[in-house]
């Protein structure tokens, strides 16, 4: 490990790749560095104190630089103990960043690192899953008067931070920049259903095709994990706890069912729920031997990972955080990631085209907190249509793609009740 006052990375030499890699994804992350070059011009963050609990990636990387050139200080850390490129977290340490992260954390340098941002006493917090918000509420208090407002990146973090609203824990407001739909509606559906199925083909190379997969859960990621899975030749059951989400399921065409009666079927099983012990131990005792399960939700908390652990007779790493464990019927239990999400374990995330979508609904969330100090209530707040639009529109830019435009006799159309049939 190489650490001084400002940073913990895990090797410092790899600084030139992730240098590499970061540029890599600035190439195609067009939307955000239109963003960029006003921020350069404007500096409308000078002096923001940003502090982030994000995946720490090559895309994160390129977010970092935009706030920076912004004018904002900036320290981060990791977001999930296997989620850091550590190429990149040592570009951006020799680029003096304050940062603390290597993947592979132990739960308290998890904590450790967190404490880290907080002890930079950041103005502006950006999380992904709430661990960051949920800490300074808990053990930091203090700091809450000075922090003009958060971001939240992630499905799981705004479910936590709504249940701080209801339970009126929350003390400063917060963006659920996971409600854009320049967000949930691209990151989630097409960045979910891609990545998760290179984090399981690169950790194990199974075929796909001819394969029964099940996915639980069928909000946004389901729905991408699952059309993907499809269109590899699978076999689909969902499982669902939610009515709507299940009829939509089988309107796709996909089979839905409680995870007891998909458990025996099964080859390969996904969660993306948000949820705890989607997948039990009694489904795991039901489940063909060689039967792989992985998880593409945010926490570890979805598969009873350690309820396998304890239950198992034997178990070995087969390949990189791939483990076979022999369960004590003599079957086997293929557990991708540790239970983490397997496509930040085992692969690197969202593509960079993706996340730039995702990432300008960062950067101009962290301008929105600024321009409206001190008018934001203490709540979960979306941004406002017009910004996710304007995202949009630099993306189809990017892409050099035109569409059409309402003309006058179109808007009135369209704004009045007085024209009928």
């Amino acid at each position: 490990m190489d650490s001084t006052a400002t940073y913990e990375v895990k090797d410092i030499k790899l600084a030139e790749a992730g240098k590499k890699n970061i540029e890599w994804a600035e190439a195609q992350m067009g939307a955000l560095m239109e963003i960029k070059k006003r921020f350069e011009k404007e500096k409308p963050l000078k002096g923001i104190k940003v502090g982030m609990a994000l995946h720490v990636t090559k895309e994160t990387a390129v977010l970092v630089r935009t706030l920076i050139t912004g004018g904002a200080q900036v320290a981060i850390t990791g977001c999930n103990p296997l989620s850091t490129a550590d190429d990149v977290a040592a570009a951006l340490a020799k680029e003096d960043v304050k940062i603390w992260a290597y993947k592979g954390e132990t739960k308290e340098d998890y904590y450790k690192y967190l404490n880290k941002v907080i002890d930079f006493k950041p103005q502006i917090t950006i999380d992904d899953g709430c661990d960051l918000v949920t800490e300074i509420h808990s053990k930091h208090k203090e700091l809450i008067p000075s922090i003009i407002g958060g971001c939240e990146e992630t499905t799981t973090g705004v479910i936590r931070l709504k249940a701080m609203e209801r339970d009126g824990a929350l003390k400063y407001p917060v963006i659920a920049v996971n409600d854009n739909d320049t967000k949930h509606l691209l990151d989630n559906y097409i960045g979910t259903g891609e990545s998760t199925w290179d984090g399981i083909k690169r950790g194990t190379n199974v075929l796909v095709s001819g394969k029964t997969v099940v996915v639980a859960g069928y909000g946004s990621c389901g729905k991408g994990v699952a059309l993907r899975a499809k269109g590899m030749g699978a076999k689909v059951i969902v499982t669902e706890v939610d009515n709507f989400k299940a009829l939509q399921a089988v309107y796709d065409g996909y089979y839905v069912m409680p995870m007891d009666d998909a458990a025996p079927l099964g080859d390969i099983f996904i969660t993306v729920t948000g949820d705890i012990k989607v997948i039990k131990i009694r489904h795991m005792e039901k489940m063909k031997s060689g039967v792989i399960i992985c998880n593409s939700g945010h926490f570890d908390v979805e598969i009873d990972y350690k309820g396998l652990k304890e239950m198992a007779r034997s178990v070995e790493e087969v390949r990189p955080l791939v483990e076979q464990f022999i369960m004590p019927s003599g079957k086997t239990v293929i557990c991708l990631g540790q239970a983490r999400l397997v496509n930040l374990a085992l692969a690197e995330g969202h593509s960079s085209e993706v996340m730039d979508t995702s990432f300008c609904g960062q950067a101009l969330a962290v301008e929105y907190c600024v321009k409206n100090k001190g008018k934001m209530p203490a709540s979960v707040i979306r941004l406002p249509p017009a910004i996710d639009d304007y995202i949009a529109k630099l993306k189809l830019d990017v892409y050099k793609i035109k569409i059409d435009k309402l003309d006058e006799e179109q808007i009135k159309y369209l704004s009045s009740w007085h024209e009928g049939t």
